[in-house]
C-alpha cells in the first residue's frame, strides 16, 4: 500500500450497479452452467457455454506474515472454488500481487503449501506485488523466493500456461471460454523495458485475442471509488496499454480502497480499469474474491464480492464482524459492466458471419413452401419491389407470391433490402412500409391455384420467418399482420371467435409489441390463440409455430414462449383463399400493412424441432 496522490476527475462510463444478483451463496456460485470436459478434480467447466467466470483474488499479505500467519481463509477460498467451480464455471483465477508480507522463505513456503490445493485443478495466474520482492527493484531483480515458488515452472504442466519472460517474473495464459480464447497477461509489479518488450511481443504473436491485463500496481481510487492511473500505471498506460486495443479489462490491487474507471484508448474504445484489494479489512480480507461473470449472450459483466470463509461459517455462530465483511454489496464491489463484446472486439477479431445457404439445402422432407428474398427467390434487381413482381415458392410447388401494393401506397411501400437475420439462409430481406393513418402497406399474396391456399396440415405443420422491427418503432402500428390465410372464419362456420370477419390463421403484433397467433382448427369451433413476450425492435428475431397435430407451441429465438394454449389444434381451417406475407384482412378486406423487415419465410407440413429451424447449421 502506497500514499494516494490527489486525483482529478476523469471521464468514465456509469457502470451499472447489478439490479438482479441474489446473495452469493445462492447466485453467483450457485447458478448452474451446462457440463462439459473435467478438469482435475475441480469440477467441471463449460468452456463452450457464453457465461463463464473468472476469480480475481487480490492483496493476501496479511495472511502470510511471518508468525502472524493464518492461511486458513485463503484453504477456505481455494476449496470453495473447487467445489464450485462447475456451478459458477469457473475458468480461471488471477491472484493481483502480495501474496505475502515480507516475500520471506517462511511466508513463501506457506503461500507455495496453500496454491498447491488448486494446482492443476484450476488455471490460475500469479504476479508479484511489492511485498513479495524487494520493492525497489523492477523484474530483473534476479533470483527471489517468490521466484522460485511462483516462477514459470510452477506453471509449466497448466494447459493455459502461455509462456514467461526470460527474467520468469512476467507470464501469460491463454484460456478458451465463451467458445473462444481470451489472454490473460500477468504483469510484475514494476515491468522493465524488456519487460514491456516482451509483453507487446505477446500481444503481438495474439492479435485476434481480447486481453485482460493483471498487475499490481496500476490505478488507486477515492473514497467514491473513482479511480485514476497511479504513477506506474500511466507509465504502463502509455507503454502498451493504450496503443493495444485488445486490452479492454485491466485488474490490481495494492491500493485501497476498491474502484473503477473507464478509460479511452488510441483506438477510440473503452478500457475498464478496476482496482481490488481488501486487505483492510477484517481478517486482512478473509480470504475476498471477487467473480466476473463474463455473460457474451447479455453483453455484461457481473462483478461480485465475497469472502468463502466467511460464508462457510454457520450463520448462527458469525461474530458481528464475520457477518458483516462476508459479503460486500457497494457500488464498488457488486455492479455490472456493459460491454458490446462483438462491436469492441470487432477491430482485432472481426465476427466470422455464416456464409448464405442454398435453397436445397433448408428443405427438409415435408417442406411445402419456401420463400426468400435473395437472387434465387426474386426476380428483378434495384431498391423498390415494384407490383407485379413474383417472388417463386423455391420448393417448385407452385405456392409463387406476387407483389401488390395496398390502397394508394407509393414505392417506399416494399423494397429489397440487405439486411438479414444472421442465422438466415439468405442475406437478404423486405423491407416493409406499412402503417395506419392512412392505411398503407404491401403484401405478397399466393396466386388463386396456389396448393397452399387449402392445404389443412392436419398432421401437423412448422411456420418460420425472421422478422426486425425498426428502431424507434415510430407510429402506430397495432395489429399489423405479418402472415396470414385471406378470408372469413364466418364463412368455415366458425363461432367461437371475437369477430367472425377476421381470417382463419393469422400471425401478428399487438400494440405492446406481443406476437399473437390466432388459428380456427379444422374438425371444432375454437380459435386458440397463442401470446409472446415484447418482442424486441432494432434487431432480427426468429419465429417458429410448431404444430404437432394436436396443439400448437411458439418458439422466439429458438426459445418456448409461455403463453401456447394447451388445448387441442389440429391443423388450419382454410378456405382455398391466398396465403399472404406483410398483412392481414378483417372483413375480406386489408388496412394497414406490415412495418419492418421480413426476411426467409417456410412452411413444413410437419412438427419441427428447434434444431431443425432455419436457424440450425446442422
Amino acid at each position: 500500500m502506497e500514499p494516494q496522490a490527489q486525483k482529478p476527475q476523469l471521464r468514465r462510463r456509469a457502470l451499472l450497479q447489478a439490479a438482479v444478483a441474489a446473495p452469493v451463496a445462492a447466485s453467483a456460485l450457485g447458478a448452474t452452467a451446462a457440463p462439459a470436459a473435467a478438469t482435475g478434480s475441480g469440477g467441471r467447466f463449460d468452456g463452450d457455454s457464453p457465461r463463464f467466470s473468472i476469480a480475481v483474488l487480490p492483496d493476501t499479505q496479511y495472511l502470510f506474515d511471518e508468525d502472524s500467519s493464518d492461511p486458513e481463509p485463503l484453504n477456505a477460498t481455494f476449496a470453495h472454488l473447487l467445489e464450485r467451480r462447475s456451478e459458477a464455471n469457473v475458468a480461471f483465477l488471477t491472484h493481483l500481487g502480495d501474496v505475502t508480507e515480507h516475500g520471506s522463505e517462511h511466508e513463501i513456503s506457506l503461500a507455495d503449501r496453500a496454491f498447491r490445493a488448486i494446482d492443476g485443478k484450476v488455471p490460475y495466474s500469479v504476479l508479484a506485488g511489492n511485498h513479495d520482492v524487494p520493492g525497489s527493484t523492477n523484474d530483473q531483480r534476479g533470483d527471489s523466493a517468490y521466484l522460485r515458488a511462483f516462477g514459470p515452472q510452477r506453471f509449466r504442466r497448466s494447459p493455459t500456461f502461455g509462456g514467461a519472460s526470460p527474467d520468469g517474473y512476467n507470464s501469460f495464459h491463454v484460456l478458451t471460454a465463451g467458445g473462444r480464447k481470451w489472454l490473460v497477461l500477468a504483469l510484475d509489479w514494476r515491468v522493465s523495458p524488456s519487460g514491456l518488450a516482451w509483453a507487446q511481443g505477446v500481444i503481438d504473436g495474439h492479435r485476434d485475442l481480447p486481453v485482460i491485463l493483471t498487475t499490481h500496481d496500476l490505478a488507486s481510487a477515492d473514497d467514491s471509488g473513482r479511480a485514476e492511473l497511479s504513477g506506474n500505471g500511466r507509465a504502463l498506460w502509455d507503454g502498451l496499454i493504450r496503443r493495444n486495443d485488445q486490452v479492454f479489462l485491466t485488474l490490481n490491487g495494492h491500493y485501497w480502497p476498491s474502484g473503477r474507471t473507464v478509460l479511452t484508448n488510441d483506438a477510440g474504445h473503452d478500457v475498464h480499469v478496476h482496482v481490488a484489494n481488501y486487505q483492510d479489512r477484517y481478517y486482512g480480507g478473509a480470504g475476498m474474491i471477487r467473480l466476473y461473470t463474463f455473460d457474451l449472450v447479455r453483453g455484461v459483466i457481473d462483478v461480485e464480492t465475497f469472502s468463502p470463509w466467511l460464508l462457510s461459517r454457520d450463520a448462527e455462530d458469525r461474530t458481528p464482524l464475520e457477518a458483516e465483511n462476508l459479503e460486500l454489496t457497494g457500488p464498488v464491489d457488486r455492479f455490472s459492466v456493459e460491454i458490446d463484446f462483438r462491436e469492441r472486439f470487432a477491430g482485432f477479431a472481426p465476427p466470422v458471419l455464416p456464409q448464405p445457404r442454398p435453397a436445397s439445402a433448408v428443405m427438409p422432407r415435408g417442406t411445402a413452401a419456401y420463400w426468400r428474398f435473395d437472387a434465387a427467390g426474386l426476380a428483378g434487381a434495384g431498391g423498390v419491389v415494384a407490383d407485379g413482381t413474383v417472388a417463386r415458392d423455391l420448393t417448385g410447388n407452385g405456392n409463387d407470391l406476387t407483389v401488390q401494393r395496398l390502397h394508394a401506397s407509393g414505392p417506399d411501400a416494399l423494397e429489397r433490402s440487405a439486411e438479414h437475420h444472421e442465422g438466415a439462409p439468405a442475406h437478404a430481406s423486405l423491407r416493409f412500409g406499412g402503417g395506419k393513418s392512412p392505411d398503407r402497406g404491401a403484401v405478397l399474396r399466393t396466386g388463386p391455384t396456389a396448393p397452399i391456399n387449402s392445404a389443412t396440415f392436419e398432421r401437423g405443420y412448422t411456420i418460420e420467418a425472421f422478422v426486425k422491427f425498426p428502431e424507434p418503432f415510430e407510429g402506430d402500428h397495432a395489429w399489423m399482420g405479418i402472415l396470414s390465410w385471406e378470408g372469413r372464419n364466418g364463412d368455415a362456420g366458425k363461432t367461437s371467435g371475437w369477430s367472425p370477419d377476421e381470417p382463419t390463421c393469422s400471425l401478428n403484433l399487438s400494440p405492446e409489441r406481443f406476437l399473437q397467433y390466432v388459428v380456427y382448427p379444422t374438425g371444432r369451433d375454437a380459435d386458440p390463440t397463442s401470446w409472446s413476450h415484447a418482442l424486441p425492435v432494432g434487431r432480427w428475431t426468429h419465429l417458429a409455430i410448431v404444430n404437432d397435430g394436436n396443439r400448437t407451441v411458439i418458439y422466439v429465438d429458438g426459445s418456448k414462449i409461455a403463453r401456447n394454449p394447451t388445448q387441442q389444434s389440429r391443423g388450419i381451417t382454410t378456405l382455398g383463399k391466398p396465403f399472404v406475407i406483410g398483412g392481414t384482412q378483417f372483413a375480406g378486406q386489408y388496412g394497414q400493412g406490415f412495418y419492418g423487415w421480413i426476411g426467409d419465410v417456410r412452411i413444413v407440413s410437419r412438427a419441427l424441432k428447434p434444431k431443425e429451424f432455419l436457424t440450425s447449421r446442422a
